[in-house]
């Protein structure tokens, strides 16, 4: 299991997407790509009938038994024993969209400019600096926090 978790205050999240933003940009993604995403569900009716939105989050899992890893001919898909994150090494991916077709969540996407599949790894090189993934960082309404879960 990863030691790791991104989870939503949905009472705080605002639908702004900055957190895709941040994403986006930091990993320097065509526009349309995302590694992560925010669904909007309702409008809902809220206290006093008062209407209301509220907002999901959905970035990898970073599953037990990852099965974006199990079928990737090229090893280019790793889970890190250290921490339980799953890597994708982009020099190795040769775009069979495998791991796409085998991930429930959908979370790798095939960035057809690169000719690559890429996926959320919570910003492994922000970790390793002692960073926050940028999702989390650029919350504007801090909706977003990083967990590092006991082990």
């Amino acid at each position: 299991m990863s030691q790791y978790r991104i989870t939503l205050n949905a009472n705080r999240c605002i639908g702004c997407k900055s957190c895709l933003v941040h994403c986006t940009v930091k990993n320097q993604l065509p526009p349309g790509i995302s590694l992560n995403r925010i669904k909007a569900l309702g409008p809902f009716a809220g206290p006093g009938g008062q209407p209301r939105m509220e907002f999901t989050y959905q970035n990898c899992l970073h599953c037990d038994e990852p099965y974006c890893v199990k079928v990737c001919p090229s090893g280019s898909l790793t889970k890190r024993p250290e921490d339980g994150l799953i890597h994708l090494n982009m020099e190795t991916c040769i775009a069979c969209h495998r791991c796409e077709k085998a991930c429930p969540w959908d979370v790798p996407v095939f960035v057809e400019a690169w000719g690559k599949t890429a996926k959320c790894d919570y910003c492994i090189d922000r970790l390793e600096r002692g960073l926050e993934p940028a999702c989390v960082t650029g919350c504007t309404a801090k909706a977003l926090t990083f967990e590092r879960l006991a082990k």
